[in-house]
């Protein structure tokens, strides 16, 4: 299976926890022990019986071969999910002309794939929405190792699609995000349907953090001479000059980037920015190292 997370970032992921603000002085999130042992789904290890334990409990077939009693121990669930949330709309498949292979999509699945390794490690559930107008990709919670494998098979498979969901197609959504779970939304933030879900998540009372993610032609603008420009959703084209149309692009993508802050600010959603020159552990580095 292919690894989505580069072998540097897997490294300094072991020196990084999900601790979320509610979290902090509560029994929650990135607060229990990373393997919590108990009567959950996930198998986690055996161990010698002892008196008290259910015979429920007794592997019997592992009995039969070695004339020992060992109990099966499980993984014991969180009381808090993660869930990673990817816009799927089509401008998350744009990329830069320097690395055309490498789009905001790609960044947002190595993303994914590194909070789901984080929470594995502490022993959190951890489950997985894509959303894109073609269809919702829904992976429901779980912990462990086999969740984990789950979680990238879905990711390499998916695919982008047109637009960002209607509002009717969000049902998913509001049925399946507990009160005291975590939300972490991956997204350009282009699309006013992802900005207005993250506002009614947190008015919802959910804990919601957003990843902004960004093209460095975003944030340069680096087009000399003619270009023909193309919205990848709306098929919308602007024939233009590129040095002509920068200050005044420069200036209003400025001003649309200060607009979005303001509503998530008001919102109480925390959020971060990321180019796609950056490592993926970068805007989780930020948003967890200082909780």
């Amino acid at each position: 299976m292919a690894d989505l997370i580069p072998a540097d970032v897997r490294r300094r992921l072991k020196g990084l926890r999900l601790v979320t603000r509610r979290a902090v002085g509560q029994h929650g999130i990135g607060l229990h022990q990373s393997h919590s042992r108990g009567a959950g789904l996930e198998f986690a290890q055996y161990r010698a019986y002892e008196p008290g334990d259910e015979l429920r409990q007794i592997d019997w077939k592992l009995y039969a071969r070695s004339d020992k009693f060992f109990v099966r121990e499980a993984e014991r669930e969180s009381p808090v999910a993660v869930w990673i949330v990817i816009d799927a709309s089509a401008s998350m498949g744009q990329a830069d002309a320097g690395r055309p292979d490498y789009s905001r999509f790609d960044a947002a699945k190595a993303m994914a794939a590194s909070i789901g390794e984080l929470a594995m490690q502490q022993g959190d559930r951890f489950g997985l929405m894509a959303l894109g107008d073609k269809g919702l990709t829904l992976l429901p919670p779980a912990t462990g190792l086999r969740q984990r494998d789950r979680l990238l098979l879905d990711l390499l498979a998916l695919r982008t699609a047109t637009g960002f969901p209607p509002d009717e197609q969000l049902a998913p959504v509001w049925e399946r995000i507990g009160a005291h779970d975590l939300v972490i939304l991956l997204s350009d933030c282009f699309d006013e349907g992802a900005v207005a879900l993250v506002e009614k998540l947190a008015a919802a009372g959910r804990e919601t953090l957003v990843v902004e993610m960004l093209t460095l032609a975003e944030r340069d603008f680096p087009f000399n001479g003619g270009y023909r420009f193309r919205d990848p959703e709306t098929g919308e084209e602007l024939l233009a000059d590129g040095v002509a149309l920068r200050a005044e692009f420069l200036a209003r993508f400025g001003e649309a980037r200060a607009a979005l802050h303001a509503r998530l600010d008001a919102a109480g959603v925390v959020h971060v920015a990321h180019m796609l020159d950056e490592p993926v552990d970068l805007p989780l580095r930020r948003l967890f190292a200082a909780v």
